[in-house]
């Protein structure tokens, strides 16, 4: 088994497209459990950074895998390409299986980002039930078929600065009017993140750490 360092500490991630989950417990082994992970080997934060990028640019299969972080300052991270949110291939999955953790642990989250301007997604559920998802990438008829629930405050708030009604009609998304809304919304997953929890771009050597980090299996996809 491999030994990592007590000064492997947490960094931020930066890479071109980030795809995780979040889950306010430190239950490493239920989340992976509920999820249906099965462990791999444990891999240091850079070590998990590569792993991340490899998998982003499909350099293996980039659904095979995922990285399952230590409990950072009361959160788990599942981190790779699997946990799209509004991903095709993933994301019925992803919806049911967030419900599923809401259910375990209160609450559960998944964020897609891409960090060359290719937009944000975000799902939310609590108490078993997604409460919000939401997709800005640019390809407005294809964002607009994952879009469940009523927007976020943050969204509305941000809607509201910008002197739009903080709620809308999806048939508005590629208008002009919308314009601004659109700019915003593609940089708004980490901004989201760190709002109701924690967002794997704002990690730091002084993030409260406890235990190792895995690279774990995922399911197939059903």
């Amino acid at each position: 088994m491999v030994q990592i360092s007590t000064d492997d500490h947490p960094l931020p991630l930066s890479t071109c497209w980030l795809c995780w989950i979040a889950v306010p417990t430190g239950d490493q082994a239920g989340v992976m459990a509920t999820l249906g992970l099965t462990r791999s080997r444990s891999v240091t934060f850079a070590e998990a950074t590569d792993v991340i990028e490899d998998d982003g640019h499909a350099g293996t299969d980039g659904l095979a895998r995922v990285y399952v972080g230590p409990e950072l300052d009361g959160w788990t991270l599942v981190i790779g390409p699997w946990c799209d949110p509004c991903n095709d291939e993933t994301s019925d999955e992803m919806l049911r299986l967030c419900a599923d953790l809401s259910t375990r642990y209160g609450q559960a989250q998944a964020y897609y980002y891409g960090m060359q301007g290719d937009g944000s997604a975000w799902l939310i559920a609590e108490d078993g039930a997604v409460v919000r998802r939401y997709c800005e990438t640019g390809a407005p008829d294809e964002d607009a078929i994952f879009t469940l629930g009523q927007p976020l405050p943050l969204e509305r708030s941000r809607r509201k600065a910008l002197r739009l009604s903080p709620t809308w009609d999806e048939s508005t998304r590629g208008s002009e009017a919308e314009e601004e809304w659109k700019r915003e919304g593609h940089e708004m997953a980490p901004e989201i993140a760190a709002a109701l929890g924690i967002s794997p771009c704002g990690l730091t050597p002084q993030t409260p750490r406890r235990g190792t980090g895995l690279l774990a299996h995922t399911p197939p996809i059903h």
